[in-house]
């Protein structure tokens, strides 16, 4: 899939991500806001990208339009908390240098766009930890409501157990506020 926002580029992963997926993978202050190590090596970003990106269509790199580089990911994943076959899980990571621009959440809104249209989904979820302001902002601002903290659910790379806050989206609720922006 392709797809086009006013200032992004969505689109499936490619082995030619590579530099790019290592280049902000690595930076220590983006994976573990979302509960993954930091790549140490361009082979740890090389077996990311085989394992999890180019495996999974509905995960999509974030191109900027301006340059054609690519900045970051964004997608839809098994939402493992949900035993609901018509649910899915929102997932985002975005290089540092690019925070605060509003990126993340025009990229996100397209996916939920996809994943209520194309794949007819009934909730979409997201989860961050208490201390990723920037995520939960992202949430609020895609219409996500909270749904509570999930006490010492998570398990992360470092051994460290945290808790989640859940956050989701109904079909009805997504296509309700698009209606209002609309108006």
């Amino acid at each position: 899939m392709e797809q086009m926002t006013e200032r992004l580029i969505l689109r499936n992963f490619s082995r030619k991500d590579l530099d790019d997926l290592y280049e902000y993978s690595q930076n220590p202050n983006v994976g573990p806001n979302a509960g993954w190590e930091p790549h140490p090596t361009k082979a740890h970003s090389r077996r990311v990208l085989r394992e999890q990106f180019l495996s999974n269509k509905h995960v999509f790199g974030i191109v900027l339009k301006e340059t054609g580089k690519l900045v970051g990911s964004v997608g839809l994943a098994e939402d493992r908390k949900r035993m609901n076959p018509r649910a899915m899980m929102l997932g985002y990571a975005l290089g540092e240098p690019y925070w605060g621009r509003g990126y993340m959440t025009e990229a996100a809104e397209a996916v939920l766009g996809y994943g209520f249209g194309k794949l007819a989904l009934k909730i979409i979820s997201a989860y961050c930890y208490p201390f990723n302001a920037r995520s939960r902002h992202v949430m609020e601002k895609l219409g996500l409501t909270y749904e509570g903290t999930i006490r010492q659910s998570d398990v992360l790379y470092d051994g460290r157990v945290l808790d989640n806050q859940c956050f989701s989206i109904t079909r009805e609720e997504y296509y309700g506020r698009k209606a209002e922006l609309e108006i």
